[in-house]
């Protein structure tokens, strides 16, 4: 079974007003100094933020263990230097970002100016293992179409700067200002992509590979395709339904490889663009542009058709039943643009809005066991 492995990116708040914080120093200090977290967390671009990844998983019961057990470590060193953590993917209240200091960052800066300043924005990346690049590659070719409904199924970003944006991800809109971010054309062949890739670095644009900002890409440290589409998820039995589907676009994608299968759709960057622009402007709240047409077709219709599509994989790995359980709770309860929407809809306050998060995110799982 392939394994999979999740990487959450967290805010840093004020536990009483809800303002972010840029703690990580001495947060990351703090876990440092505890063995079983010493390396677990990461600094990130902003100060404001701090990020965390899971070992790779083959059950996805042990990686909500790790998600709720990092989460709450997370939030224990967060509360020893007078900050909270929580899963959002864009700061709903105003917010000066603070660029952490290293010489990457710096080059950054100097580079893309007002844009890296603005990128505090935190995503859920997803690593599924593969056997090869060759197999990498042509799962990247084959699962693009299908990744804006993960962005959709994520959304939690409404908020940006004390605004309501009009949008469920608004971290994809910001996230998009990189050069390198967004969907790709088909690439073929291991050779074609590296080829690609090393020619986006001699452009001078982007620092280095790190940079190319790929939806999906293999990664340069793993052997495994990274999935880069989602927001942080509020509640912690979110980001493993990404998760599962994320091994199913790989195992479903591989399949297809292995029989010979050319990739079924031939859509141009243009045309998944526009998919990944509606499911970060509706999320599950309206029509998404569906993979196989690409018209617009309620969202409930489209995540059943992903289901379909992966419907072999989710069974042979023994997730269909989570799937489809955390799936109807989404449509049922809402993701967590919707959850954000409705706390501001009744409180009228934003700070209401980031300390319900706060509490969410510390909560226990609803779907593999205990409650909310």
């Amino acid at each position: 079974m392939r394994t999979v492995g999740v990487e959450e990116e967290l805010l840093l708040v004020d536990p009483e007003t809800g303002d972010p914080r840029a703690l990580s120093g001495a947060v990351l200090a703090r876990a440092e100094r505890d063995p079983a977290d010493a390396d677990v967390f990461e600094k990130e671009l902003h100060g404001q933020m701090l990020e965390f990844a899971t070992h790779p998983q083959s059950s996805l019961e042990e990686l909500q263990k790790e998600i709720v057990r990092w989460r709450a470590d997370a939030a224990r060193h967060a509360a020893g230097t007078g900050a909270a953590v929580t899963a959002l993917a864009t700061s709903p209240l105003p917010v000066s970002p603070k660029v952490s200091t290293s010489e990457r960052y710096r080059w950054m800066v100097e580079r893309y100016g007002l844009a890296t300043q603005e990128q505090m924005v935190c995503g859920c990346h997803v690593h599924v293992s593969v056997e090869s690049d060759e197999e990498g590659v042509a799962v990247l070719d084959r699962i693009r179409d299908w990744l804006p409904v993960l962005t959709a199924l994520s959304a939690n970003s409404p908020f940006w700067q004390g605004k309501e944006t009009g949008y469920r991800s608004y971290r994809r809109q910001v996230w998009e200002r990189w050069p390198s971010a967004g969907p790709t054309e088909p690439f073929g062949s291991p050779e074609e992509y590296h080829r690609r890739t090393d020619a986006m670095v001699a452009t001078g644009a982007i620092l280095d590979r790190h940079m190319a900002y790929y939806d999906a890409r293999l990664s340069d440290a793993y052997p495994t395709v990274e999935i880069r589409v989602s927001d942080v998820c509020l509640d912690a039995d979110t980001p493993v339904l990404i998760a599962a589907l994320a091994r199913g676009l790989v195992e479903t994608a591989a399949r297809q490889w292995r029989s010979g299968a050319e990739p079924a759709s031939s859509a141009s960057v243009s045309l998944v663009k526009l998919a990944a622009w509606q499911a970060s402007r509706s999320g599950l709240d309206g029509d998404l542009l569906h993979p196989r047409t690409f018209r617009p077709a309620p969202a409930r219709e489209v995540v059943d058709a992903l289901l379909e599509h992966l419907d072999g994989a989710l069974g042979d790995t023994g997730d269909r039943d989570l799937v489809h359980r955390t799936v109807d709770r989404l449509f049922k309860e809402g993701n967590g643009a919707r959850v954000q929407h409705e706390v501001w809809e009744r409180t009228g306050s934003l700070r209401d809005v980031v300390l319900e998060s706060v509490r969410r995110t510390a909560a226990e799982p609803g779907v593999l066991g205990g409650s909310r």
